[in-house]
């Protein structure tokens, strides 16, 4: 979530190149508002840089992410939903946490495999079982 909210695509080998410490610091850093997400974004571009030579490929920096705006469903959440019958009401996606939302979100793209998109309705309590 931090890395589409700073707008870096980090690769796994970029990650797995980092100390301990430099990870555990990067899962602990605030990202949440712009300031905090352009300072996360340098850094991480910074320690990328340190160890690639070069830094990763960035994307937009959006001014509000679907996660964070409670009053709208994205349509391909509703599409995934509904296919395994589960009609999302506008009332549980305000309830559900940014992180969770994110989650449906991410699991919902047309490029993920969405095998996850079910068991995370459960988890949430947006199916039962």
């Amino acid at each position: 979530m931090k890395l589409d909210t700073c707008g870096v695509k980090l690769k796994l080998h970029h990650w797995q190149q980092f100390s301990q410490t430099e990870r555990q610091h990067l899962t602990q850093r605030p990202c949440s508002d712009p300031a905090s997400a352009t300072a996360y974004r340098e850094y991480l571009q910074e320690l990328v840089t340190r160890y690639q030579g070069t830094p990763a490929k960035t994307l937009p920096m959006e001014p509000i992410f679907p996660w964070d705006d409670p009053g709208v469903i994205p349509e391909a959440v509703k599409t995934q939903a509904e296919l395994y019958g589960c009609f999302l009401t506008l009332d549980q996606w305000r309830s559900l946490q940014p992180i969770q939302r994110f989650a449906l979100i991410k699991l919902s793209r047309p490029s993920h495999e969405n095998r996850n998109f079910d068991p995370a309705l459960r988890e949430f309590g947006l199916l039962s079982n």
